[in-house]
This record gives C-alpha cells, structure tokens and sequence, in this order.
C-alpha cells in the first residue's frame, strides 16, 4: 500500500463498528512511520486502525483486548533502542512478538504557508527526530529553538495550534495529511536510517521455525559482581549463538541495577537457542521471552556444523547411550 493510499486514522476508525479482536493499534496520528510499517501486515489490510498516543497506550489496547496486536517502534540504526518501549515490555506481562518490520526513515522541514526558512526561530519535533537532523539543523538555523513533540506527525499538525514554533520536522509524507510548504528535504544526517517496529500481541503458540528467524527476550544478572555479564553472555556464545542486540536498562529498584534486551540470530525451536535458553533461565532470576518469529530481512541465519541442529542432537544420544551403558 503505498503513502498517498493511507487512510486518515486520526479517530480510531472510520468504518462500522467492528470486533476488538480485528483491530489494530499504531502510534498516530495518520502519517506516521508506525502507521507505514503497520501498513506492511497483510493480516492488518481492511481491518480497523486505532490511533493512540503512546507505547504504554499501544500495549494497553492488547492487554485489554481492545486490539488483537499494536505496532510500535522498537530499534532504530541510528539512535539504537528505544527506551520507552524496551521498558513497556518489561513490565508488561503476557506479550508476544509475533513480526518485525523495517521502515527507511527521513524527514523533511515544515512550516505554515508564507513561511521561509529566515522565519524560523523554534522549531517543533519529537526527540528522535530532532537527534537525527542535528546536522542540518546546526548548518542552517544554529540559533533555533526546540520544542519536543510526541510524534513526527504531532510536531507538524501543533504549528496550527500552539504557534509556539515556526516549523517542524516530519515525515515526507506530510503534506498529504496538512497545509504546510516544504521548506527542506530530505534533512536526516544519515540517508540509510531505518526504524525496525515489531507486532505485539498477547501470548501465542510459537510459530515454527522459518531458517530465518529472531529470538527478543529480557533478562536480569543475579547479582552485581565482577564477571556477571560475561557469564550471561557465555550462555550465547558457547552454543554459537549470535546476539544482534544487546541492550542495558536500569530495573529501577536501586543504583547498578540493570537488565539486558537482547535479540538473537535464530529461533526457539532451533536446538542451538533453546539449549542457550535452559543456560540463561538457569543463571539468570528473571528471563522474559518475548518471541521468536520471521526476521523482516528473510536472510537465513547460518551456522557451522558444530552449532547446528543435528549437532545438539547427537550429543544427547550419546549421553544417553553411556548412561544406558552403551560402548562409546
């Protein structure tokens, strides 16, 4: 579906009132990065989209059954993790993911209509993006203001309601959705930033296995001494397991305290991870699985043939057999 085909969701849907269980929740309002990616689920097409106003709102909605799933951004290549939503799924019980999805970012500059660039003193924008155009902003306007938004769209929609700010930075598609003149495009320091979302639902059965798959899962240290970390992280890579994210959070409770988000190369099913997983659950107080479910790039995960399935599987045999008394 392309940009310009995106219906406008600014209330939760426009179509006839339908069941919770074939809604599903984005970060709105119309236009955003979350609503392009929630626009790649086939499963999504013709159901009804809810707008909400946050990921704690986001999640809520499938908590509460309000949504069968919700989208929401969890990684970006440039910024890495995003904190609210590494939080969120921590605290957040009975969640699965169930799919990731990519979608390239840029931004372009906005303001009202007879506005030009030599107007511009403050301008609006959610912290990410702001972070991302940091470059551009320092060259051409080194003298602005900046005022945080909760959303690329929300950053652009606000300059009609406030006037605090002259102009925004939002999504290329914004003129779709308001009167507003592009004053720049394409302003992102790094024309190959992508923002990986993920579908959360609530628990479901594993899905099996594809060859290319991802594991997300939390986990916390069990004590604060020296060579912790490394023990949890020996659980990955004595059994050839490759971590694409590793991520520390503080758990809140006192000073030192943190746990890891961590995404790994491969599925639950695959002998390699769960053998890694029985390691961590025994080493670690607290491991929250998130999902194992298709990577958004489809490459397959490879590994050496003392890391594959049939490798696991024959050590087990042969333990078995000298525990049965079998000739080794």
């Amino acid at each position: 579906m392309p940009e310009s085909d995106l219906p406008t969701r600014d209330q939760p849907t426009s179509r006839p009132a339908t069941a919770a269980s074939d809604t599903y929740s984005f970060l709105g309002p119309a236009g955003t990065f979350t609503e392009a990616a929630l626009a790649q689920v086939p499963e999504a097409a013709g159901k009804p989209w809810r707008s909400v106003n946050n990921v704690g709102e986001a999640l809520d909605d499938v908590v509460s059954g309000r949504s069968v799933a919700a989208m929401i951004a969890i990684e970006n290549s440039v910024e890495g993790g995003v904190s609210a939503t590494q939080d969120a799924l921590a605290n957040v019980p009975n969640l699965r993911i169930i799919g990731e999805y990519l979608v390239p970012v840029n931004f372009v500059f906005v303001a009202r209509r007879g506005t030009t660039l030599a107007d511009v003193k403050v301008v609006n924008a959610h912290p990410v993006a702001y972070a991302q155009c940091h470059l551009w902003l320092d060259a051409v306007l080194p003298s602005h203001g900046h005022i945080p938004a909760t959303s690329n769209v929300t950053a652009a929609a606000s300059l009609f309601e406030s006037g605090l700010a002259d102009a925004a930075i939002a999504p290329p598609n914004i003129t779709k959705h308001h009167d507003l003149v592009v004053l720049a495009e394409d302003i992102g320091d790094n024309p190959s930033a992508v923002t990986r979302f993920v579908l959360v639902s609530r628990t479901v059965p594993t899905p099996a296995a594809t060859g290319a798959d991802k594991t997300s899962l939390i986990a916390e240290l069990p004590d604060d001494r020296a060579g912790a970390l490394l023990e949890m992280l020996e659980q990955f890579a004595t059994r050839g397991v490759n971590m694409s994210l590793l991520e520390s959070r503080p758990i809140g409770d006192a000073l030192g305290r943190y746990r890891f988000v961590i995404d790994l190369d491969g599925h639950i099913l695959d002998e390699r991870v769960a053998d890694a997983l029985l390691g961590l659950k025994r080493f670690s107080p607290n491991v929250t699985f998130l999902g194992s479910y298709p990577r958004a790039d489809r490459i397959r995960v490879e590994v050496t043939g003392r890391y594959g399935d049939d490798a696991f599987v024959d050590a087990r045999d042969w333990l078995r057999g000298l525990i049965a008394g079998e000739s080794d």
